[in-house]
C-alpha cells in the first residue's frame, strides 16, 4: 500500500509539473514556432525527409523533433499541443527510465531522491515545456548513457544504448557523438560491445542522413555540418559568444532549488566505484566541452542535468551528516515568488530589461518550510523531508503556471495577436516586428502575412521592442 500510494503521488506530481498548462501560453521565442512550423509542414506534405520552413529547405537541426511534432498534428492535437506534448512525454518517459536504472544500481532511496531532484529542477522542467530540440536530445542521450550503467555487458545492452544514441543524433546532429567520449573511455576494453553499439547507432541514424543528403546534396552538408556544427563551436558568427565562465551561473540556475546539493559532490568517498566515476566524468566533460565552445546558450547544458541529479541523489541518500542540504534547497524556493512578477517581462524583452523583484511577505514561506524540513531531518525523517520538498516545488510550479502563463501569453506570444487579426487577415500587413514575434505570427497564420513595403494594406502590425506589437491603421504610420 505504501509503495502504491507513493507511485500515485508521483504520477499526480508529474501531471501537474509536466502536462498541466501546456497550452496556457502560445509558442514563444524564435525557435519554437519555427520548429513547430516545420513539423506541421511534414504532416501536411508527407515529405518526412527534407525539413522545410514556409516552403524553403531548413537544415539547422535534424528531423526527430519535426517527426514528433508532425505525429502530434496527425493525431489532431492542435497548434499548441502538437509541438509540446511529445516533448513532455519524452521527458517523463526518461524520468521513469532514469528512476528504474538508478534503483537497479543504487537502491530505492537513491533512485527516488535522484528522480525527485531531476524532475523538479528548474532547467529540466523549463525545457520540458518548450518544443525545441534540447530535451529530446538530452533524454535520448541520457538514456543511452544510463543503459550502459544499468545494463549488463553484452549485445543486448549495446543494441539498446546504440539505438538511443542514434535517436540522440536524429535530435541534434553530431553533438551526442562528442558527448559520448566519456563512455568510450569506460568501454575501451569492450571492443565487441562498442562494435555492436555503433552498429545500432548507424542503423538508426544513417537512413535519414543518407536520404536528406541524397535529396539536397552539398547544400545540406555545408549548412548542417559546417555552419551549425563546426561554425557554432569555432566562431561567433551566430552571435551567441559568451565568456568561459558563462556556464557556472547557468548550472547553478538550472539546478534550482537543488543547487546547494552540488556541495555534496566534493566528497571524495562518493566516487567509490566505476559507475559513480562515470557519472562524474559525464558531468564534467559536458561542462568543459560547452564552456570552450565559442557559442553558448543555456540549453546546451541540459545533457549534464541527469548525471548531476543522479550524483546529488546518491550523495544525499548515503550522507548521514548533510542535515543542512534539504533545508538549504528549500531556501532556494524563494526563486519562485521572486520570478512571478519578473518572468513575463524577462521572456518578452530579455532578463536585462526585466525589473528587479520587490521583496514581499511570500518570500518568508521558504524560510518557514526550511525550518520544518530541518526539524524533520533532525528526527531522521529524511524521506518525509524530501517528499514535502517535492510537493512544495510542485505547488510553486502550479502557482506559476496559473498566474504567469496567461501573462506570458500576452507579453511574449503572437497567439493573442493572431486571434485579434485572424478574421481580417486580408487587410493586414507587417510594418515593423521583432523576429521572435514574426516567426510566431507566421506560425499561427500558417501563410505568412506580407510586408507593408511590398503589399500595403489598410491595417499594419507595428512593434517597438520590448513592447508587444499592435495593430493600427496604415494612415497613422509616421
Amino acid at each position: 500500500m505504501k509503495r502504491a500510494a507513493l507511485v500515485l503521488a508521483a504520477a499526480a506530481a508529474l501531471f501537474f509539473l509536466y502536462f498541466f498548462g501546456l497550452t496556457r501560453t502560445g509558442l514563444i521565442g524564435p525557435d519554437e514556432p519555427r520548429y513547430a512550423a516545420i513539423g506541421r509542414a511534414m504532416a501536411a506534405t508527407g515529405d518526412w525527409i527534407t525539413p522545410r520552413l514556409w516552403g524553403a529547405a531548413w537544415f539547422e537541426k535534424p528531423a526527430l523533433l519535426y517527426w514528433m511534432t508532425a505525429a502530434g498534428f496527425k493525431l489532431g492535437l492542435g497548434p499548441d499541443l502538437a509541438p509540446r506534448l511529445p516533448v513532455a512525454l519524452a521527458s517523463v518517459a526518461f524520468l521513469i527510465y532514469f528512476f528504474v536504472a538508478l534503483r537497479r544500481e543504487f537502491g530505492d532511496r537513491a533512485a527516488w531522491y535522484s528522480a525527485a531532484i531531476l524532475a523538479t529542477s528548474a532547467g529540466w522542467l523549463a525545457y520540458s515545456h518548450v518544443a525545441i530540440t534540447d530535451l529530446p536530445m538530452s533524454a535520448a542521450f541520457g538514456a543511452a548513457m544510463f543503459a550502459l550503467i544499468a545494463g549488463t555487458p553484452g549485445a543486448r545492452t549495446g543494441l539498446i544504448a546504440g539505438a538511443l544514441l542514434g535517436l540522440a543524433m536524429l535530435a541534434k546532429g553530431l553533438v551526442p557523438l562528442v558527448l559520448f567520449i566519456p563512455a568510450l573511455w569506460f568501454l575501451r576494453n569492450r571492443i565487441r560491445d562498442l562494435a555492436i553499439l555503433f552498429t545500432a547507432t548507424i542503423v538508426v541514424a544513417t537512413p535519414w542522413y543518407a536520404l536528406v543528403t541524397f535529396h539536397n546534396g552539398t547544400t545540406f552538408l555545408n549548412e548542417f555540418i559546417w555552419k551549425h556544427h563546426f561554425g557554432r563551436f569555432l566562431n561567433n558568427a551566430l552571435q551567441h559568444e559568451r565568456p568561459l565562465w558563462f556556464y557556472v551561473p547557468v548550472l547553478a540556475a538550472a539546478l534550482i532549488p537543488w543547487t546547494p546539493l552540488l556541495l555534496l559532490l566534493v566528497r571524495r568517498s562518493l566516487y567509490s566505484d566505476a559507475r559513480r566515476k562515470f557519472l562524474l566524468l559525464w558531468l564534467l566533460f559536458v561542462l568543459i566541452f560547452f564552456s570552450i565552445s565559442k557559442n553558448k546558450l543555456p540549453s546546451y547544458l541540459l545533457p549534464l542535468a541527469p548525471p548531476a541529479a543522479a550524483l546529488m541523489g546518491i550523495a544525499l541518500a548515503e550522507s548521514q551528516r548533510a542535515r543542512w542540504a534539504i533545508p538549504a534547497a528549500a531556501l532556494c524556493l524563494v526563486a519562485i515568488p521572486a520570478a512571478l512578477p519578473v518572468l513575463p517581462q524577462a521572456l518578452a524583452g530579455g532578463l536585462s530589461r526585466a525589473p528587479l523583484p520587490k521583496i514581499e511577505w511570500t518570500w518568508l514561506a521558504p524560510v518557514e518550510l526550511a525550518s520544518v524540513l530541518w526539524w524533520l531531518e533532525r528526527k531522521g525523517r529524511w524521506d518525509w523531508a524530501l517528499a514535502i520538498m517535492a510537493v512544495s516545488i510542485a505547488a510553486g510550479v502550479l502557482a506559476l503556471k496559473l498566474i504567469d502563463l496567461p501573462v506570458i501569453d500576452r507579453a511574449a506570444s503572437a497567439r493573442p495577436l493572431w486571434r485579434e487579426i485572424a478574421a481580417r487577415r486580408e487587410s493586414v500587413c507587417i510594418e515593423s516586428m521583432h523576429r521572435s514575434w514574426r516567426y510566431g505570427l507566421n506560425y499561427y497564420s500558417v501563410t505568412p502575412l506580407p510586408d507593408c513595403s511590398q503589399s500595403p494594406r489598410p491595417l499594419q502590425v507595428w512593434q517597438e521592442p520590448p513592447h508587444p506589437p499592435l495593430v493600427r491603421p496604415s494612415n497613422l504610420a509616421p
